[in-house]
C-alpha cells in the first residue's frame, strides 16, 4: 500500500518523481503529492488519481533537484487534499507509510506544547516530532533518529529539510524502503519498479535502519547511529518488464505470461538426471527437512489459496501433517510450535504485514521459517531459514495472477523435495513428476486458447448480482480464488464453495439467475462433482462448467463449458486457475471497472 519516491541529483527532482510513483501505481492510492526543495520547500497535494496532481503542477509547477513524493492509501483521516502526503511542521517535510500506533499519544503531547494540526493522519504527528527534536538539538539528522525512537509502529519515511538542501533522509521499519544508486544522484522507493528506469543498482534497507543520501553518497546506520553495512544488488528485470507490452491492462499481460513466469519458476530446479529437486534458497539440509514432525502455512488472501492447495501436495506427497493459517488469526491462537516445525510462509510482495509478524512468532516459539515469494531480499526473504523465489517477474495488476500459479508451482517443487528427503518417493517417480512440470507451460498455453470463448461467456453473464464456484478437494481453494478475482475487479458478489456443501446452505440461493461456476476436472471426485452440477441445473441455475473430460452428458446441462487438457490431478489446480482469471478479468472490463487498480485495494498490504 502507498508509495514513495525521493530524488536528489543534479537534474529536476519533479517529473522523475511523477514517473516514479506512476510505477507505483499498482501499489493502489486514493490521493498523491509531491514536496521539491529550491530556495524554499514547495508542497503540491491532489485528492484522486495522479493525473490530478499532474494538472496541479502544470498549473503551479515546482522546482528544485532534491524532492520527495507520494501516492496514499487511506489509513487515518478520509482520502483529501488536506490528508495527502507529504506533511509539514516548520522546516521539516516528509512523506510516510504505515501506521504510527501510539500517534494520538505523541498528538496529545505536542498539543501541549502548543502544535497545532491541519489534516487527520498519523503522519502529520511525525512530521511535528522531527521538527521539535529540530529545534532541541540543531541536527537534521540526529532529530529524525530521535523522533523515530519515540514511534511506535510500522514506518517507511523520507524527510527533508528547508535548512538542509543538500540531503535526503530515509528510514523503515515494518514497511519496504530501497534505495537506487545512481552516477551523481540517488533514489530512494518503496518497490523497484519506481526506480529501474534510473538505475539497476538497489539497496534494500533493513528494519531499523536510517539512509543519509547526498548526490554523491549515501550511508546507512541504525538509529543510535552506528553504522550499518547492507550489500548492492544488482536487478535484473528489465524496464520493460514492468510496462504493458501491448496489452490493455496489466492484469491481461500477466496472465498471457503465465507460461514465461512457470518455466522460470521451473529452471534449474528439476534434477532429472539424480531424480530430485533442487532448491538453491532453501538454506536447510535434507537431514533438517527429513526432520519435521509438522508444517504450518501461513499466507493472506490469494497466497492462502496457494497454501491450501499446498496442504494437499505435501500430505500426499511427503506424508507430513499440514495446517493452513490465515497470517493475520495465526498468532492469537497461541499456535503449539517447536523445533520439530516449520513455518512455510507466502508471500507475493516479501513484504505483508501479517504474514511477516506470523514469521517471527515462528521464530520466537523456536520453529524453523521457509518463505515462497516474489522480491528477492523482501524482509520476509530476509528473515527466513531459507526461501523459494518465483520467477515471476515484476506483477503490477493488484489482482494476483501470474505470482498465485508460480506459488503453486513452488510448493509443488517443495512438497516433491519434502517427499523425496523423507523416503516417500523414489528417484525414478521423481523423473516422471519432473517431465509433467516442463510439459506445464505448454499446458497453460493450451489453456490461453480459451480466452475468446471466455469473453463471450462474460457476456452472457456480466449482468448477474451474484456468482457461486463450486469445486472439489484441490478445486476447492481453486474455487474460493475464483471468487475472490471476480469480486476483486468486477464488484460482483462472488462466494467459492466446496461442491460437496452446496447442500449445506447455497442450494437455497440457486436460480435461473445464478452463474455457477463448477471446476470438474477428470479425477477421483469427478462423478461426485457432477451430481452436485446435476443439482443446480434442476433449480435452473446457469451452469458454467470447467471440465477435462469430453462428456457428453454435460453438453445439454452447462450454459456454457471450458475444456483443460488432460494434466495430473496435481497439477490441474494450476491449469484450471487461468480460466477463471480470465474470465473474471473479461467480466470486469465489460463492466467497465479500473481492472489494474480495484477501489479500496493495495497490492502490497504492509500494515496490519
Amino acid at each position: 500500500m502507498c508509495g514513495i519516491v525521493g530524488y536528489i541529483g543534479m537534474q529536476q527532482a519533479s517529473p522523475i518523481i511523477i514517473e516514479g510513483l506512476k510505477k507505483l501505481e499498482y501499489r493502489g492510492y486514493d490521493s498523491a503529492g509531491i514536496a521539491t526543495l529550491n530556495s524554499g520547500i514547495e508542497i503540491r497535494r491532489a485528492e484522486g488519481k495522479l493525473v490530478n496532481l499532474e494538472t496541479v503542477l502544470n498549473e503551479k509547477p515546482v522546482e528544485g533537484s532534491l524532492g520527495i513524493g507520494h501516492t496514499r492509501w487511506a489509513t487515518h483521516g478520509r482520502p483529501s487534499e488536506i490528508n495527502a502526503h507529504p506533511h509539514w511542521a516548520g522546516d521539516i517535510v516528509l512523506v510516510h507509510n504505515g501506521i504510527i500506533e501510539n500517534y494520538l499519544e505523541l498528538k496529545e503531547e505536542l498539543a501541549s506544547e502548543g502544535n497545532t494540526f491541519t489534516s487527520e493522519t498519523d503522519t502529520e504527528i511525525v512530521a511535528h516530532l522531527v521538527e521539535r527534536e529540530f529545534q532541541r538539538c540543531g541536527e537534521f539528522v540526529t532529530a529524525v533518529r530521535d523522533a523515530l525512537k519515540l514511534v511506535r509502529g510500522a514506518y517507511a519515511v523520507a524527510v527533508l529539510c528547508a535548512s538542509e538542501p543538500d540531503k535526503l533522509v530515509a528510514a523503515r521499519k515494518g514497511s519496504p524502503l530501497v534505495v537506487g544508486l545512481g552516477e551523481g544522484e540517488n533514489f530512494v522507493g518503496s518497490d523497484i519498479p519506481a526506480m529501474l528506469s534510473h538505475t539497476r543498482d538497489m539497496v534494500f534497507l533493513d528494519d531499523g535502519d536510517l539512509a543519509v543520501f547526498s548526490r554523491e553518497a549515501y550511508q546507512i546506520t541504525d538509529l543510535d547511529g552506528t553504522v550499518v553495512d547492507r550489500p548492492v544488488k544488482t536487478i535484473t528485470w528489465s524496464p520493460a518488464m514492468a510496462e504493458k507490452g501491448g496489452y490493455k491492462h496489466f492484469m491481461l499481460k500477466e496472465i498471457y505470461e503465465q507460461p514465461r513466469a512457470i518455466a522460470d519458476t521451473i529452471a534449474g530446479r528439476l534434477k532429472e538426471n539424480i531424480g530430485d529437486i533442487y532448491l538453491e534458497d532453501l538454506d536447510l539440509t535434507d537431514e533438517a527437512l527429513a526432520a519435521f514432525e509438522k508444517i504450518f502455512i501461513i499466507a493472506c488472501g490469494t497466497s492462502w489459496h496457494a497454501g491450501l492447495v499446498g496442504k494437499f501436495y505435501l500430505e500426499k506427497l511427503a506424508r507430513v501433517p499440514v495446517e493452513v493459517d490465515i497470517a493475520s488469526e495465526f498468532r492469537y491462537r497461541d499456535p503449539i510450535v517447536s523445533e520439530k516445525t516449520l513455518t512455510l510462509v507466502i508471500s507475493q510482495s516479501g513484504e505483508t504485514a501479517d504474514t511477516l509478524a506470523a514469521l517471527r512468532e515462528s521464530h520466537e516459539k523456536g520453529g524453523r521459517v521457509v518463505s515462497i515469494c516474489n522480491v528477492v531480499d523482501s524482509s520476509i526473504a530476509r528473515e527466513s531459514d531459507g526461501v523459494i523465489y518465483t520467477h515471476a517477474g515484476p506483477e503490477i495488476g493488484v489482482a494476483s495472477t501470474k505470482a498465485f500459479t508460480t506459488q503453486l508451482v513452488a510448493l509443488y517443487l517443495f512438497a516433491v523435495k519434502m517427499a523425496r528427503v523423507r523416503g516417500q518417493m523414489t528417484a525414478d517417480q521423481c523423473r516422471v513428476l519432473c517431465e509433467d512440470l516442463v510439459k506445464l507451460p505448454r499446458n497453460i498455453e493450451e489453456v490461453l486458447k480459451t480466452d475468446e470463448h471466455l469473453l463471450e461467456i462474460g457476456r452472457r453473464t456480466m449482468n448477474a448480482s451474484d456468482f457461486l464456484f463450486l469445486g472439489r478437494g484441490n478445486q476447492y481453494p481453486i474455487a474460493l480464488e475464483g471468487a475472490l478475482k471476480l469480486k476483486e475487479i468486477s464488484y460482483i458478489h462472488a462466494e467459492g464453495y466446496p461442491a460437496g456443501e452446496m447442500k449445506h446452505g447455497p442450494i437455497a440461493l440457486i436460480d435461473e439467475n445464478l452463474p455457477v461456476v463448477v471446476v470438474a476436472p477428470d479425477n477421483a471426485t469427478y462423478e461426485k462433482v457432477f451430481s452436485n452440477l446435476e443439482e443446480v441445473c434442476a433449480r435452473g441455475g446457469q451452469v458454467i462448467s470447467i471440465v477435462s473430460r469430453d462428456d457428453a452428458r454435460l453438453h445439454d446441462k452447462c450454459e456454457a463449458m471450458v475444456h483443460l487438457p488432460d494434466v495430473p490431478d496435481d497439477l490441474m489446480p494450476i491449469v484450471a486457475s487461468v480460466p477463471l482469471q480470465l474470465l473474471a478479468y473479461h467480466i470486469a472490463v465489460l463492466k467497465g471497472t479500473d481492472v489494474d487498480q480495484p477501489r479500496n485495494l493495495a497490492k502490497s498490504v504492509t500494515v496490519e
